[in-house]
């Protein structure tokens, strides 16, 4: 089942995003390398975090747009044209402290009441590990280093940037806890 659901995740986002926007496609396929990396970490979540690794910036994609809000756009999208898995419709809907962006864009009900956060807090923390220590171009990065990039591209003004200087407490101590529950693993 899981290897299902990581290649059923390849599939739709390489179509929606491959040929469109081809670095966010880059950004995406390694966000998914991260999340095979630490997978281990998660037991039966494993193919999960995967999935909605590969899923977590659909939304993007021109033709899916409809509120300009990547998450919410992309978890409609996957809910409501693939009968998506609904835990991993609300991962995507809630990837790297969405709900914190969505209040900065007057979505904060709409995401919270259609999507509520899961309460697996490993899960929910290593995807935000997995987003926020990859770069656009889908290499490497750490969590500090990538808050500066998006502050950088978007601007300290921007919805975007008020919102990655309000969420990048949260974010590092997403990744730490992550990156604690990696070290405490067997090699």
């Amino acid at each position: 089942m899981g290897d299902l659901i990581e290649e059923w995740a390849t599939r739709v986002a390489e179509a929606e995003l491959s040929g469109t926007l081809p670095q966010r496609w880059a950004h995406t396929q390694g966000v998914a390398k991260r999340a095979v990396e630490v997978s281990h970490a998660l037991g039966q979540d494993a193919s999960l975090l995967v999935a909605a690794a590969t899923l977590h910036d659909v939304g993007y994609a021109p033709q899916l747009v409809v509120t300009g809000f990547h998450p919410l756009d992309g978890a409609r999208f996957l809910r409501d044209e693939h009968g998506a898995d609904e835990r991993l419709v609300r991962l995507v809907a809630n990837h790297s402290f969405a709900l914190m962006e969505a209040e900065e864009r007057g979505l904060r009900k709409e995401l919270a009441s259609e999507f509520p956060l899961l309460e697996e807090r490993l899960l929910v923390d290593a995807l935000v590990y997995c987003d926020m220590t990859t770069t656009p171009d889908g290499g490497r990065t750490t969590a500090e280093e990538r808050a500066v990039e998006i502050l950088g591209r978007y601007g300290g003004d921007s919805v975007v940037g008020r919102f990655i200087r309000r969420a990048a407490p949260e974010i590092f101590g997403a990744v730490g806890q992550v990156e604690a529950a990696l070290a405490a693993q067997p090699r």
